[in-house]
């Protein structure tokens, strides 16, 4: 599944195109992805001017000029195209044409109209549009936590969250209501470059170790994002290429393989926890 950073590349190839523009020829083919697209979603879209394009966690936030907020998620493979080009895949080989398109819109900016399509062959993927004035109490957001990048986001955040807590750092770091967006693949990575065990219990860390790891966590999403995300199978980018983060993985999908780290002679080991591979070295991550 598009972690932040992907969902970062493709809010940043879509900005281009689509802030300040007007929306027009909607299309729906079909009524539903994984849930029900909205009512009258293309009446609602047509006219429209996209007035900006957030991200929070990992969903796109497109605020129009008819006070409401349009909201995607990518689910597993969900991806816009751009004049048959595609601006967003990521982990699932998938037809981006033909029946997996399942809506397309034109946005027109400065004289210029580009066609913009959105196709999901696994239909995991959704759509909402949401009074802009009510997105952050939507339930899709509320209760959310800080997002990784933002200035809500410290090791005393972490400090504070993580207090008592027995569940291991890795799952809490996956929880959603203590920090927004963050995935499998970069807590793994940021784990590994503040050198904390996965194993080790959320509240057992102490906080100058948590200052340390979100300085890590931000290091390693803005690295990924720099190098325009993570290409799995097929992820790709607003302009057609691919993302080379997963060329620098220190343990991500390193099962077996020798720890990078130049005073370590480890191996990076893969284990599951709550249903999620984690990949560390337990030499360099000790609890």
């Amino acid at each position: 599944m598009p972690e932040l950073p992907e969902v970062e590349t493709v809010r940043r190839g879509l900005q281009p195109v689509m802030e300040g523009a007007r929306l027009d020829r909607t299309r729906q083919n079909r009524p539903d992805l994984r849930f029900p697209f909205p009512d009258r979603f293309p009446e609602r879209l047509d006219g429209a001017v996209v007035e900006r394009i957030d991200r929070r966690a990992k969903y796109l936030l497109m605020r129009l000029s008819t006070g409401e907020t349009w909201v995607t998620h990518l689910g597993m493979t969900g991806r816009f195209t751009l004049d048959g080009r595609q601006l967003g895949e990521f982990e699932e080989p998938a037809p981006i044409a033909g029946k997996h398109e399942h809506m397309s819109f034109c946005a027109t900016l400065n004289g210029a109209t580009h066609r913009v399509g959105f196709a999901d062959a696994r239909r995991f993927g959704f759509m909402g549009l949401i009074p802009t004035d009510q997105v952050e109490a939507h339930p899709w957001f509320a209760g959310m936590g800080p997002e990784p990048l933002g200035n809500a986001f410290s090791g005393a955040h972490l400090s504070e969250v993580f207090a008592g807590r027995k569940q291991n750092i890795k799952v809490s770091l996956l929880d959603q209501r203590l920090v927004a967006g963050l995935g499998n693949i970069y807590v793994c990575e940021a784990l590994y470059r503040a050198r904390i065990s996965p194993l080790v219990a959320a509240g057992k860390v102490s906080k100058p170790r948590l200052e340390i790891l979100a300085a890590r966590i931000r290091d390693v999403l803005n690295d990924a994002i720099e190098a325009g995300g993570s290409t799995l199978r097929d992820f790709a980018n607003a302009e057609g290429g691919q993302g080379y983060f997963q060329h620098r993985f220190d343990v991500y999908g390193r099962e077996g393989e020798p720890c990078r780290a130049e005073d370590c002679s480890g191996v990076v080991r893969r284990i599951v926890q709550s249903g999620r591979s984690t990949f560390f070295c337990p030499s360099c991550q000790k609890r």
